[in-house]
Formats: C-alpha cells, sequence, structure tokens
C-alpha cells in the first residue's frame, strides 16, 4: 500500500501536469470567461458566491482563468487535495505518542466528518444527474453551507428548489447555493 506521502505527491503531480497542459493549449487567458452566477437565483437562500471562500481558501475569483468545462474539475481537484491534507494532518495526530485522547478523539471525529460530507456530495451529484438532464454537477459543502454548480443551458425556479430540498435531504437544515453554469458549445 501506498505511503500517504505518495498518495499526496502523486496527486499534486497530477494537478500540475494537468494545470500545465491547460494553460499550455489555453487561448490568451486575457480572453477567458466565467460565468458560474449566469441565472442564479436570487432568493435569500442562493446568495452570491463571486467572493465566497472555497474549502482550501481560495475564492472562486481566483479559479476564473479556468475555462467553463474545467471550472468542476479544478474545482473538485482542490476539494480532494485540500481534504488529503487534512486528513493527513488529522492522521498524524491520531498516530502522535504526545496527543492527548481528547485531541486524538477530535482528529477522529474531523476525519469522519470529512468523509461524511465528501459521501454525502457524492450521493447528491449522483441524485442530481440522475434526476435531470444536466452535463455536469458539483456539490461542494463549506463553512456550513452547500453550494450546487450545475452544467446546464438553463435552471428554472423549479429546479433549483428540488435540487434545494435534494441537498436538504441529505445535509439536513442548512443553507443552500445553487447556480448554473452554460455549457460550452
Amino acid at each position: 500500500m501506498l505511503k500517504k506521502q505518495t498518495v499526496w505527491l502523486l496527486t499534486m503531480l497530477s494537478l500540475m501536469i494537468v494545470l500545465s497542459v491547460y494553460y499550455l493549449t489555453s487561448p490568451d487567458s486575457g480572453d477567458l470567461a466565467y460565468g458560474v452566477n449566469d441565472g442564479q437565483d436570487e432568493s435569500e437562500e442562493t446568495a452570491a458566491n463571486d467572493a465566497a471562500e472555497t474549502e482550501n481558501g481560495a475564492s472562486v475569483d481566483e479559479i476564473a482563468n479556468a475555462s467553463e468545462d474545467q471550472f468542476f474539475t479544478t474545482v473538485r481537484m482542490e476539494l480532494q487535495d485540500k481534504r488529503s491534507e487534512a486528513k493527513e494532518r488529522l492522521n498524524e495526530v491520531v498516530a502522535s505518542s504526545t496527543a492527548s485522547t481528547e485531541e486524538k478523539n477530535k482528529a477522529y471525529d474531523d476525519i469522519a466528518a470529512i468523509e461524511s460530507r465528501s459521501t454525502k456530495e457524492t450521493i447528491l451529484e449522483k441524485s442530481i444527474l440522475d434526476s435531470s438532464e444536466y452535463q455536469d454537477v458539483l456539490v461542494r459543502w463549506e463553512d456550513g453551507k452547500v453550494f450546487v454548480h450545475v452544467k446546464a443551458d438553463e435552471l428554472s425556479k423549479t429546479a433549483a428548489n428540488n435540487i434545494m430540498q435534494l441537498v436538504r435531504d441529505e445535509f439536513g437544515d442548512i443553507r443552500v447555493n445553487v447556480d448554473f453554469q452554460h455549457p460550452e458549445s
């Protein structure tokens, strides 16, 4: 079985390769558009998230150079990297001989919470994809809120409300932000 450091290194190398290929093959970066909040419902539960922080501390605006097709992949990879790093740090606390029992229990709980959120996100993505004709769906939990990004030509208020209900069924009473991106032609 690969060591955690090796897995982390391979993940980072993969990310670096993907980003390198993207930057080498992309057109002039000044001409790229970013429209994650197109058609966003203005209701209280779907506040704009242009300046929202992602789990790795980078704002959504910092991903603005990613093309629409690569937005979902880029965010997924960043979330996975961030969560892997967090779980690695928590596993170090668990394995530490100097950590107290309380610290170890907290680390176990935090690891379980990370894995639970990841599982719920995956379940929601599959449920939303199965329930409609969306090209892609990205669900991410962040600071007590759930952000759902749907790749579709349009997203009706009814569809957004259905997505919000699916999220609440999985996560409980939580604030939900649903928006959509137009697929590239």
